[in-house]
């Protein structure tokens, strides 16, 4: 399965994570994310940034989860119906902990916070099957002016 992220790209040149914190993750637990497609990466760049950081040097990363790999998955129907407010990140923070924690599984799928019905997959770099997971490429993305204004 082919999984892509959209990132600066001085930070494209290998699978990395920061360890700061975001939807599924609390600071210092460390996570890469990753989309099922472009389009999902593309958007969450843009719901995180404003129109000015979108004139940065990017990059799209194409990441190659061989098929064989365990994927774990957190489902929409079992969390709470407003999951994706802000005032909720501490719970989806503790899900994805936990799961580093626990060490099961390289890859959890997660449901998009943006777009109902796709999927974010999160890959937890400690694990030991990360090894096996490649960046295959990183292609200069740009993003198109017309998608957010300011």
């Amino acid at each position: 399965m082919q999984v892509f992220r959209i990132g600066l790209a001085k930070y494209t040149d290998s699978l990395q994570a920061s360890g700061r914190a975001a939807r599924w993750n609390p600071n210092d637990i460390e996570m890469i994310y990753t989309a099922g497609s472009r389009s999902l990466a593309c958007l969450e760049n843009v719901v995180h940034r404003n129109q000015i950081g979108l004139n940065q040097s990017f990059k799209v990363m194409t990441i190659e989860i061989p098929d064989d790999l365990v994927i774990l998955s957190i489902e929409q129907k079992k969390l709470q119906t407003d999951w994706t407010e802000f005032h909720n990140m501490p719970v989806t923070q503790k899900l994805g902990e936990d799961w580093i924690i626990a060490g099961k599984s390289a890859i959890l799928k997660v449901p998009s916070a943006i777009i109902n019905a796709e999927y974010n997959y999160l890959i937890n770099p400690k694990h030991p099957d990360f090894k096996s997971i490649k960046l295959l490429k990183s292609e200069i993305f740009i993003f198109d002016k017309r998608i957010k204004m300011s």
